[in-house]
């Protein structure tokens, strides 16, 4: 920088001297600019994105790195400003790398460099990769943004990897420990016993988090996982009996409410009844529904959270909440939902109006399905099967929630004779 204003100062004085000069000076031939070390490319896939690599020499060998950033087909406004925001992600990437293969040529350590990296960038970008994965908003990207929220909250958007150590690890679980749900809005979430985030709300967001730092881990980011350093006792515990769920008197009597948006009504009523996710009953399409060769409806449809193909029978009770097909093409969704956040909101305000003070979210539609198929007789294993569980253990926790349900009824004649 200081040899270009030296020149600049140069060329300037001589001109005021000599014309001439400067002007055989100005018509000599720039000199070329110097060449990037490492491009900047893309690579179109066949669901349309363009996964974004680097491409450069090392050694005397061409590499490529795939950074696992995506751009998708640029068309909303928010779709720009994904791309835009990978792009920028991809040159900080590609200048951190350009400083290690310098560095490596001197026998520097890029450990160093890479922990200048900051946590809630590498956290988002995990969130959109796995958005642009599953094709859609899913459960795994929310909780991921839900968790960056509360990092900032927590330590602000500049943390490196540096800084996250045992005493910040630490220091996270206190703050969960006592910051407030902010899902609830104010007026609705003083209906409930507490503010703050469950145990197992808590137990999500570790967990999410110590994944994300093993992943940095594998990535050559940190040395070690600092929450291995934090004790068990520490940590949230999941718990396995609290999963709320809906009795069938209860949602008989939200058939009976109106609701403000009729579509989240059916939709929820429809996983009350087929068991189905948030993720999976926004995604269904007409097509997925159809006839089998017992004249039974099926949808035919795969998991977003596991990815695996189901054959899922519907049940007369869940056709009920089908809405009119007329004017609609095969390829249209069948329960046109916005995000599961506003979805949830207009649940809350429906689920008062029908004087049912219990904390519900949309997924409390596949716990009611569990919970009911248990109820009435249906044998776990086909349960598990029927909800796409990869582990009977997981179905299990719906039979825990009825035996102590049962345990609670019988308790509470105790007494009645004294």
């Amino acid at each position: 920088m200081l040899f270009s204003f030296v020149m600049l100062f140069f060329i300037v004085t001589f001109a005021a001297g000599n014309n001439k000069n400067f002007s055989e000076m100005s018509n000599k031939k720039k000199q070329p600019k110097a060449k990037e070390p490492i491009k900047v490319r893309f690579k179109t896939l066949s669901n349309g994105n363009k996964s974004i690599y680097l491409d450069y020499y090392s050694n005397g060998k061409r590499q490529y790195e795939f950074l696992k950033l995506y751009l998708v087909p640029e068309i909303t406004p928010i779709d720009k400003q994904q791309n835009a925001d990978m792009l920028a992600l991809a040159n900080s990437v590609k200048s951190a790398k350009i400083v290690e293969l310098q560095n490596s040529g001197y026998g520097f350590k890029f450990s160093n460099i890479k922990q200048k990296a900051r946590l809630i960038d590498y956290l988002q970008a995990i969130a959109t990769e796995k958005q642009q994965a599953a094709g859609t908003v899913r459960g795994q990207q929310q909780v991921y943004n839900i968790l960056i929220k509360h990092l900032k909250q927590y330590s602000g958007e500049q943390t490196t990897f540096k800084q996250v150590t045992k005493e910040y690890c630490s220091g996270f679980l206190e703050y969960l420990n006592t910051t407030s749900n902010r899902v609830y809005k104010k007026g609705v979430s003083e209906t409930f016993t507490s503010g703050l985030l469950s145990e197992n709300t808590k137990y999500t967001y570790i967990k999410t988090l110590n994944v994300a730092l093993n992943r940095a881990v594998r990535d050559g980011i940190l040395q070690s996982n600092p929450f291995a350093m934090v004790s068990p006792q520490e940590r949230p515990k999941r718990q396995l009996d609290n999963r709320e769920y809906l009795t069938i008197d209860e949602v008989r009597q939200l058939v009976k409410t109106p609701c403000r948006k009729p579509t989240v009504k059916n939709a929820f009523l429809f996983s009350c009844f087929s068991g189905l996710r948030f993720s999976d009953v926004t995604a269904l399409t007409w097509d997925r529904l159809q006839t089998d060769n017992e004249g039974k409806q099926v949808i035919r449809y795969t998991q977003k959270k596991t990815g695996k193909p189901e054959n899922l029978q519907l049940s007369g009770e869940a056709l009920k909440f089908l809405p009119d097909r007329e004017g609609t093409t095969a390829k249209d969704r069948i329960f046109p939902l916005s995000n599961n956040g506003y979805t949830n909101e207009t649940l809350k305000s429906w689920i008062l109006a029908a004087g049912i003070t219990k904390r519900v979210t949309f997924h409390v539609g596949r716990h009611t399905n569990a919970t009911l198929l248990l109820s009435l007789g249906v044998p776990i294993e086909t349960v598990s099967k029927l909800l796409g569980h990869s582990d009977i253990q997981t179905t299990q926790i719906y039979a825990k929630v009825i035996d102590k349900n049962k345990r609670d009824a019988v308790s509470k004649l105790d007494g009645l004779t004294d």
